[in-house]
């Protein structure tokens, strides 16, 4: 008998793209979560839903542990969580129906919950945490188990007697101690099932660490309703240690940095590049960071460190989208961080999205011509989706229909009155991603292929308008940057 079961909902099969991906995670915000309870003296197991089918291993592990608190705490670190995909609202609320059956105390915690904490009360749930919530948890489940008043709990929302919502005075918890916290309790999963998953996709063994949490870039169209602008960062030694402890105790031979943002800090990026060479700690690494942080003395301490890839968020190549959603990004940085990336040996990815309020064909030209034009290695394409909180929500709200949420990842509907249907989005994106994945394949394979994409996506555009789309962004600054099918063609010919 345990204390404390913690598990998540998100699970792979459920998501098609993912799994045609195959990169599966362990839930390193779980695991954390899990480490902040041991420091309080409270067992702990975690159920990993990740690889596993939920409802009936869930049912088991319940039998196993006969737990007295169940607690769903969702990994802040995965964007897949951030998401907030119905499929995995639907998961949640088994869990929390399973729990209670059990007489468990069911406890809840994520974006979704954060944004809906009377609809995961609704559902089974008789806590939900907000905000930064390791230390809230620590806190709620230490008075539970001790029969005490759990008293006033920042971020804490639950039920009265007459099953009205209370809410905490302070909506959100903070944990201005997080990069204190102990390192997650890796020994509460099963490493094998994802090494045997990635050795069989991908031929090496990855796994994700975290060397910091937060953001404190304001992009409109960003939730962050975990911990808002806030930005923690762990020591580089700290960091440096965890990433030996990888390479040689559990034979990891690459690392996805989770964080938010990567190299924001310069003097930190060449601190942590000493204290990974003085450790010989170095294992290929991917991050995420945006252009602007890329100098040339950042760029070269990260290949030091071992980065092999770098993921901006570049999101249009329009300069009027991007000012639009307040990126604080100029197109210029973008072509030189790549070109920095490039001369280090580093593959540069961008992350786009399609369909913003204001970018119509033109601006959606012009980010088909910066992606030809500066070639990133890889590109990952979504469609512009609000989420609660945001600047673009409160703008689009009043197109939104029934619809509020994606059911997984490869949903990709627009959920508001956007200049073009869902229908050409997707077009448009299999047709980049072909033309992208064709630079590293031998000279002409599928370029037949990729052109006829090409054709089919400036066939549908002129039926495919909504015309009564509500937001235009004003002033096009690059609008000679137009990409027309007979320049296509050649570039998908080789």
């Amino acid at each position: 008998m345990v204390d404390v079961l913690l598990t998540h909902s998100y699970h792979l099969p459920y998501d098609t793209k993912q799994i045609r991906k195959m990169q599966p995670y362990p839930p390193l915000g779980t695991l954390y979560a899990a480490s902040a309870l041991r420091a309080r003296g409270i067992s702990v197991t975690v159920f990993d839903s990740m690889l596993v089918e939920p409802a009936a291993h869930f049912a088991k592990a319940l039998e196993i542990h006969r737990p007295r608190i169940v607690a769903v705490y969702e990994d802040d670190f995965n964007f897949l969580s951030k998401m907030c995909l119905t499929r995995m609202r639907e998961v949640a609320a088994e869990i929390a129906q399973s729990a209670q059956s059990a007489g468990a105390i069911a406890i809840v915690h994520g974006s979704d919950a954060t944004d809906n904490p009377t609809l995961f009360l609704a559902n089974g749930f008789q806590y939900v945490l907000s905000g930064e919530s390791e230390e809230t948890l620590a806190q709620v489940c230490s008075a539970l188990l001790r029969s005490r008043n759990i008293g006033e709990v920042d971020g804490l929302v639950r039920l009265d007697n007459a099953g009205v919502p209370v809410f905490s005075t302070r909506r959100l918890a903070t944990n201005p101690g997080w990069q204190t916290l102990p390192a997650s309790s890796r020994d509460l999963v099963d490493l094998e099932p994802y090494r045997a998953a990635w050795t069989a996709s991908h031929g090496y063994f990855s796994t994700s660490m975290v060397s910091s949490r937060g953001c404190p870039y304001r992009c409109n169209w960003c939730a962050k309703p975990i911990s808002g602008n806030k930005f923690h960062q762990r020591a580089a030694a700290d960091v440096a240690d965890e990433m030996l402890a990888l390479k040689t105790t559990a034979g990891v031979q690459h690392i996805w940095f989770g964080d938010d943002v990567f190299a924001l800090n310069a003097a930190w990026v060449q601190q942590f590049a000493v204290e990974v060479t003085a450790r010989n700690a170095s294992v290929p690494f991917k991050i995420q960071s945006r252009a602007d942080l890329l100098s040339e003395e950042t760029v070269r301490a990260l290949r030091t460190a071992g980065c092999s890839e770098v993921w901006m968020g570049v999101e249009s190549g329009s300069q009027t989208i991007l000012n639009a959603m307040d990126k604080g990004l100029k197109l210029q940085t973008v072509v030189a961080a790549r070109e920095r990336l490039k001369r280090a040996g580093i593959k540069a990815c961008y992350f786009l999205q399609f369909g913003y309020p204001g970018e119509s064909w033109e601006e959606l030209q012009q980010t088909i011509s910066f992606v030809l034009r500066t070639r990133p290695d890889d590109v990952g394409i979504s469609f512009s989706y609000p989420l609660p909180g945001t600047v673009f929500y409160e703008r689009v709200q009043a197109e939104l229909g029934l619809k509020r949420n994606w059911i997984d990842s490869d949903d990709l509907s627009v959920m508001f009155k956007a200049s073009h249907t869902t229908e050409f989005y997707h077009a448009v994106r299999e047709a980049l991603h072909a033309e992208v994945d064709s630079w590293s394949t031998p000279l002409g394979a599928d370029a037949l292929h990729t052109k006829e994409l090409w054709r089919k996506v400036y066939e549908m555009e002129p039926d495919s308008r909504n015309p009564d789309e509500g937001f235009v962004a004003s002033g096009l600054s690059d609008a000679s940057a137009f990409v027309s099918i007979q320049q296509l063609a050649p570039a998908a010919e080789g």
